[in-house]
This record gives structure tokens, C-alpha cells and sequence, in this order.
């Protein structure tokens, strides 16, 4: 089958590369071509030379590629940038992870505006084909670990920090100021023609992915994973009772999901413009002149209007359990206390921590429960591993972050009681 080469961007008609061979092969001259085209480069200038280009892995998009490059005219002008690609033709999983990239591209078309709430990296060139599912996204390369910038942080390994407190309240308060700048009026409408918000779409209200026979399946999968290897759900998170409450309850969460999707979308005050993804692995973070710890925003994938709930999860769903028992009600708090200071509604306390918990409920059991599965496929004698740090889960990506991010949903499950919370709206529903 032919496909084509280049294809012409939604968003500002600009034709661009399907891949990064593509880019490579067009080298200076086809990256000022599209510098140019989104006037990130000024017409009299160009990109001189390629110095660096290096493919990296990671993620579930597609390709990516750091190049270094010069100018004609610094201008102030990245010279160390990131590409990233859509998955390229032919991949089987292409229809899954491209059409994340279109929002992920008209972010970073917004956040060019001078004001934007959060640091992001700059923005050189970003489009995306929905009739191709294509997508390029061209920006700044942080530089992790030099001029004050921290080391970058892994997913699911949080033990290995210090303290990992002042990141998380960085992250925080990134979320409240990007809600509270869009429920401020600043982005004059941009959201709603952007990514607009339509509560009734039946599409937002369908995210689990499975049936009940399928649900009953991973359950019970589970249960025998406890069975075999308690030492990776600890603290009792493979208690048969607890897992038969977990299961009974989890089950109540598929038969009602739309009318708890509707309970959070009605929450009005809480809904604005999140990153759903703000895992502190997606971030960048150093300490300014008072040594507060701030950040940076990447991989907004999926970005759109939503509960603030399901951001403050996504932000914390890899955390330490013992972490978040110590620090999940300051963190509410602060979350609030700046949303409504940065020019955000008022949210009820009481009213979110409850939309917290119906969003763990809700994105846990979508996403979560393959856990068991997945990490016997990559280690068969699973039941061997020591703990969750044993070197041999420690060094794999997709099992090691699978496996805690179960961890979590199990434990703020029973610490927050979620199944009780779950109960009582579904019966009064």
C-alpha cells in the first residue's frame, strides 16, 4: 500500500512531514519552511545547520527525534529541539494513539500567547491531519539537569526521592492556574471553539472499556495474582475480603458509570481547561530566586475540558500510597485555595473530594486492572519478585508503572472508602 509522504495540517494549512525520515531527508531547508510557515522564524531568517539529530524512544506516540540546530540570526530562538511524530503508517496501534495528538496540537498552537498560565515548552511548529490521523509537533528540548533545571523524574518510582512533596504542590498549583485562566475569561473563547465541552455527548460518557463477563475476567485475574504474589500488593491490598468488597463494589462502578461520568460533569464550578496526564514524569522543575519549586508542562495528549478531579488524580495516580495518605487533603487545599485566588469559581471541599473519589473509581477501573495481566506477560514467574523494587520489575517500564498504578487505585479505594461513596450515589441515583 502507498502512503503519502507529506500531508496538509487542519489547523493551519501548512503541509508537513508524515515522519521523521521525511524531515530528516528535507534537513534546514524544511525546517525553515515550517518555522516560516508559522511565523516562529522570521521571514528574514532561516535555519542554517543540523548539528545534532538523535531518535529516542518512549511513550506510546510515535517517533521522536532531538535535533540541535543554528540560525542565520540567533534572535533568541531555540536551538535544541524535540519532534514527535503520530505513529506511522501501517501501525497497528496508529488508530489508537494518533487522534490523541490533535488536541495535544492545538495546545501548543494556544500556548503561544504571551500570557500563557503554565510554562510549556516553546512551540516551533504543530499541525495534525484528521483525515490522515497525522500529526508533527516541533518545540523547545528542556534541558534535564543543567542551569538549575532538575534531573527529569521517572514514572512509578517515587521511592527514590527525597522529597517528593514540593513537586507534587508544584504541580498543583500548575492545574489551578490553568483552570482558573480559563474560567477567568482570558482565553476569549478559544477553549470552548477549541476544545468544547458537551456534557451530554454520550462518547464522554463511555470510557471503560469492557463489559460485565470482561470485568468479572480481569477480577478474577487479580484475585489469583494476590494469591500468588502478596508481597506486590502490600499493606493488605491482597486481602481475599478486601478484594471481594473491591470486586463487588467495582461492578456497581461499570453498571453506573454514565450516570457518575454526569455527576462530575454536572460539578460545574470544578470543570475548566486540564492536562489530564500531570504525572511529574510529564513535567520539568527547578526552584526560582525564593527556592520554590516550579514547573513545566509537557505531553498534553488528550488535553480538553474536564472535572479538575481527573487532573489532581492523573497528577497523583503513581504516587507513593503512604504519600498521598500524609499529604492528599493539603493538597486539595492548595489545589482550591489557588483556583479560586488565580480567578477561579469556589469549589466546595467536601463536594470535590468526593469528585476525587468518584474519578479514581471511574479511570481506575478503566484503566487499571490489567495490571495482573500485563506483568505476568513480561515476567512469568512473577511470584518470584521480591517486591515492586526488585531490579528485574525496577527495570521494566510498562509492568513496573502498571503494577504501581494498581497499587494506588487499590489503595486509595479502601483509604478513602471509595466503595462506599460509590454505593451511596448509585443508589441515590
Amino acid at each position: 500500500m502507498s502512503y503519502p509522504s507529506n500531508v496538509t495540517g487542519d489547523h493551519t494549512g501548512i503541509v508537513f512531514p508524515v515522519s521523521c525520515d521525511v524531515l530528516e531527508q528535507g534537513g534546514a531547508a524544511l525546517l525553515t519552511e515550517l518555522f516560516h510557515g508559522l511565523s516562529t522564524l522570521a521571514p528574514d531568517n532561516r535555519v542554517s545547520s543540523i548539528t545534532y539529530w538523535r531518535e529516542f524512544f518512549g511513550g506510546g506516540m510515535g517517533r521522536k527525534i532531538a535535533i540541535d540546530v543554528t540560525y542565520d540570526r540567533d534572535d533568541g530562538l531555540p536551538k535544541r529541539l524535540f519532534a514527535k511524530f503520530t505513529r506511522e503508517f501501517g501501525d497497528p496501534l496508529r488508530e489508537l494513539f494518533s487522534p490523541v495528538m490533535d488536541p495535544e496540537v492545538r495546545l501548543a498552537l494556544l500556548s503561544r500567547k504571551s500570557d500563557f498560565p503554565v510554562s510549556v515548552p516553546r512551540c516551533m511548529f504543530a499541525d495534525y491531519s484528521s483525515a490522515d490521523k497525522t500529526g508533527l509537533l516541533i518545540t523547545e528540548r528542556i534541558p534535564y539537569g543543567e542551569n538549575g533545571i532538575e534531573p527529569a523524574l521517572e514514572k512509578c518510582v517515587d521511592y527514590e526521592l527525597t522529597d517528593p512533596l514540593p513537586v507534587y504542590e508544584a504541580q498543583t498549583r500548575a492545574i489551578a492556574r490553568l483552570a482558573a485562566y480559563h474560567r477567568g475569561g482570558h482565553f476569549k473563547g478559544e477553549i470552548e471553539r477549541e476544545f468544547p465541552f458537551d456534557p451530554s455527548n454520550e462518547a464522554m460518557m463511555k470510557v471503560i472499556p469492557y463489559d460485565r463477563a470482561q470485568l468479572d475476567t480481569k477480577l478474577a485475574v487479580l484475585v489469583d495474582f494476590a494469591a500468588k504474589a502478596p508481597q506486590l500488593l502490600p499493606d493488605g491490598l491482597a486481602d481475599a475480603a478486601f478484594l471481594d468488597t473491591f470486586a463487588r463494589d467495582v461492578a456497581l462502578v461499570l453498571e453506573h458509570e454514565r450516570s457518575l461520568w454526569q455527576r462530575l460533569y454536572g460539578h460545574a464550578d470544578a470543570v475548566a481547561l486540564v492536562h489530564w496526564n500531570m504525572n511529574p514524569d510529564n513535567a520539568w522543575f527547578w526552584r526560582d530566586a525564593d527556592g520554590i519549586m516550579q514547573s513545566g508542562q509537557l505531553d498534553w495528549g488528550g488535553v480538553g475540558q474536564a472535572n479538575l478531579a481527573q487532573s489532581y488524580y492523573g497528577m497523583l495516580c503513581a504516587a507513593e500510597a503512604d504519600f498521598l495518605a500524609r499529604h492528599d487533603a493539603a493538597l486539595q487545599a492548595l489545589l482550591l485555595n489557588d483556583y479560586a485566588a488565580s480567578g477561579g469559581p469556589g469549589v466546595d471541599a467536601e463536594r470535590f473530594d468526593e469528585d476525587v473519589r468518584v474519578s479514581i473509581a471511574l479511570l481506575g477501573t478503566a484503566w487499571m486492572l490489567d495490571a495482573p495481566s500485563l506483568l505476568a506477560g513480561e515476567i512469568p514467574d512473577f511470584h518470584k519478585l521480591t517486591d515492586r523494587t526488585d531490579p528485574r520489575l525496577r527495570d521494566l517500564f510498562l509492568p513496573r508503572a502498571q503494577l504501581q498504578l494498581l497499587v494506588v487505585f487499590l489503595s486509595e479505594w479502601r483509604r478513602k472508602d471509595i466503595g462506599a461513596t460509590i454505593r451511596r450515589l448509585t443508589q441515590a441515583g
